[in-house]
């Protein structure tokens, strides 16, 4: 059986793989603990983009910015509707040039037919065209409306003249209602009759819902006549906006053009539209829309910089993109999150940046959706934040990350002298002894046995046969984890580390350890508890100050309820610097005074006495007072580590699990 394959171009509906949420929350990681807001970290992300974990590059918006950048330029490069005047003028000079070689032709042929009477009434009539010629207007607009008027005595140059007109006409209809259907296009009188109707219509539903009242025709009834002027506009809503969309780009084209072109190509149009019987109703339809779409891009203008002169509807059809551009850079600019990205429209990415884009764009606007669907994050008042699950699997992630770099330790719960009863079982067995769990090891009892009677069936066991399985006797636990927030944490890319340690040793416990007991401390100028489920979003106090002695007093007093051995773990980049006095004063001094330290040494004392034992990692062997830390030790009984940021967090679980397990000998 072999697979078949269906493969056609994308166009936005098309279904494609997702995200992981566990690989997008992961991406999201570092930037959420940084800055404590999962709204800022999913927008860094938007901006940023991401690489899945097929390998897919998902394309982010600053990129995005870069490359709509570039395709302004592209362009504005295209052509110069300034230069369109100009041609229009040469080819009007050819006109009037055919039109007065032909008067002179006629004239010449009337006086050499040796008839004067044709050749005087020659000669007057040429006279007077020659007039009327010369007479013209200087800006194209007035010679177009004269010489519409003018009877030409060459059918040659009065074919190339109507055949200019029509192209203008058609370029003015271009202007107006390219894009939209090629009925609109037409100019044909009867189907000029037919959309003066259709704009009239327009402009009726217009006026009607400013002033509140009833549609008459409604949309439906207005589509039943007109629809095929007006393809996909399923409401009246969509058909102004593609009306408004159009008509703001033709008046683009106008305010980019300097004031010369602008004056004269204007009246062109409004005489060719006036022609056609339309200029009323394209003037009315135009005021009635900048009042209902304001915002459509109205007074926008282009610094056009090509060499090839355009026609009107070209340059509009530009300007109509320029401005697709515009909306796309705006609403990407102002994207706060990934649901504002389902406001930009995919085919319009899709035609001007490519499709790779258009479908990076509909993945980012799914991210919050995968995080939410996964039951990782909710949106609470407005706001997006980490479900229960999602903080337990943050946890678990960066559990997971710390173990992976830690590959020469071996990671596991580290023994003492003495085994006994528990629930993991060991890979040694005993001879069994009076009192100990009956929990036979069957092979070495049997081979016991055996050694000792001989090959043969039936096999007799004796009691001095039995040899039983040692397990591991689990302690229960209590710990404390005092982690440092001052101003220098963050300052010295200490703090991300800081809270992923956390973080994973919560994970361990909660997933491991479920009796054990994890308080949380944060410290700087004071202490606070902090929550488990607050540790993604907790940051670093702007304030001076690191009291490690009132960390320590409420970490005693968290601990003070608590069954099992009991330890605090202080993560700290600086030395003690602040403590508090009697009267529930803060005194902050650096360096530290004598008194900071001699209250904060006074705290390890009462914690020794209490029988909590205190271990110190020092993440900045510069500047935390070492001869401190080293004292603290002293005193306690505790360990003291010199670590790096990126080392902090082996070093915790590893200790953490060293001292976590007890083996006794059963009995």
């Amino acid at each position: 059986m072999t697979a078949r394959y269906d493969y056609s171009r994308w166009d936005g509906s098309q279904s494609f793989a997702g995200f992981e949420p566990d690989d997008l929350l992961a991406e999201l990681t570092d930037d959420l603990l940084s800055g404590g807001d999962l709204d800022d970290a999913l927008r860094r992300l938007l901006r940023n983009g991401l690489r899945t974990a097929s390998g897919d590059q998902v394309t982010g918006l600053r990129e995005m910015l870069e490359a709509l950048r570039r395709r302004r330029a592209e362009l504005l490069r295209q052509g110069d509707p300034d230069g369109r005047l100009a041609r229009l003028g040469e080819r009007l000079d050819e006109v009037v040039a055919e039109e007065r070689a032909a008067i002179d032709d006629l004239e010449g042929e009337a006086v050499g037919s040796g008839d004067d009477r044709r050749a005087e009434v020659t000669r007057d009539v040429a006279a007077e065209r020659r007039i009327a010629l010369d007479l013209l207007p200087g800006d194209v607009a007035g010679r177009v409306q004269s010489l519409q008027q003018y009877e030409f005595v060459s059918s040659e140059a009065r074919g190339k003249f109507e055949a200019l007109v029509e192209e203008l006409r058609q370029e003015v209809a271009d202007a107006y209602f390219q894009g939209m259907s090629d009925g609109l296009r037409s100019t044909d009188p009867a189907q000029m009759a037919r959309i003066r109707d259709a704009l009239d219509a327009v402009n009726r539903m217009l006026e009607q819902r400013e002033r509140g009242e009833p549609l008459d025709p409604s949309f439906e009834e207005f589509m039943s006549r007109f629809g095929d002027l007006f393809p996909g506009a399923e409401s009246l809503d969509e058909l102004l906006e593609l009306l408004a969309a159009r008509m703001a780009a033709a008046e683009a084209v106008w305010q980019s053009l300097s004031p010369e072109q602008r004056d004269q190509l204007r009246a062109l149009a409004q005489s060719l539209l006036e022609d056609m019987d339309l200029r009323w109703q394209v003037e009315r339809l135009t005021s009635n829309l900048q009042r209902a779409l304001p915002d459509a891009g109205w007074g926008q203008s282009y610094r056009f910089s090509g060499d090839t002169p355009m026609g009107l509807g070209q340059a509009t059809d530009l300007a109509a993109q320029l401005g697709q551009v515009d909306r796309m850079e705006e609403l990407l600019r102002s994207a706060t999150s990934p649901a504002a990205l389902g406001e930009v429209d995919l085919d319009e990415v899709a035609r001007h940046l490519g499709e790779d884009a258009a479908r990076s764009l509909a993945r980012l606007a799914r991210l919050a959706r995968e995080l939410e669907e996964a039951g990782l994050v909710q949106n609470q008042g407005g706001r997006t934040e980490l479900t229960p699950k999602g903080v337990r699997r943050l946890g678990q992630r960066a559990l997971s990350d710390l173990f992976s770099q830690m590959r020469e330790a071996r990671l596991g719960e580290h023994q003492t002298t003495w085994s006994g009863s528990g629930h993991d079982r060991e890979e040694t067995s005993k001879p069994y002894e009076h009192g100990d769990p009956f929990s036979l090891d069957l092979s070495r009892t049997v081979h016991n046995a055996v050694r000792r009677g001989g090959s043969g069936l039936p096999v007799r066991l004796r009691p001095d046969d039995f040899e039983v399985v040692e397990t591991e006797a689990l302690t229960r636990s209590a710990t404390v984890l005092a982690v440092d927030l001052s101003m220098s944490m963050p300052m010295r890319d200490n703090f991300v580390p800081a809270k992923k340690m956390a973080m994973a040793l919560h994970a361990l416990i909660s997933s491991r350890f479920p009796r054990d007991y994890l308080g949380i401390v944060g410290f700087s100028e004071v202490a606070h508890e902090i929550r488990p489920d607050e540790l993604p979003t907790a940051m670093w106090d702007y304030v001076y100050g690191t009291n490690l002695q009132h960390a320590l007093l409420l970490a005693r007093t968290m601990l003070a309820h608590q069954h099992g051995t009991q330890q605090i773990i202080v993560v700290t980049d600086g030395e003690p610097t602040a403590h508090i006095e009697p009267d529930g004063e803060v005194q902050f001094n650096y360096p530290p005074v004598p008194e900071t330290l001699r209250r904060t040494m006074a705290e390890v004392v009462r914690c020794t006495r209490a029988g909590i034992t205190i271990n110190v990692f020092a993440l900045d062997i510069e500047r935390t007072q070492f001869p401190f830390v080293e004292q603290i030790a002293r005193v306690n009984g505790g360990r003291t580590f010199s670590t790096t940021p990126d080392a902090l967090g082996g070093y915790v679980l590893v200790d953490f699990l060293r001292h976590r397990r007890v083996l006794r000998h059963a009995g």
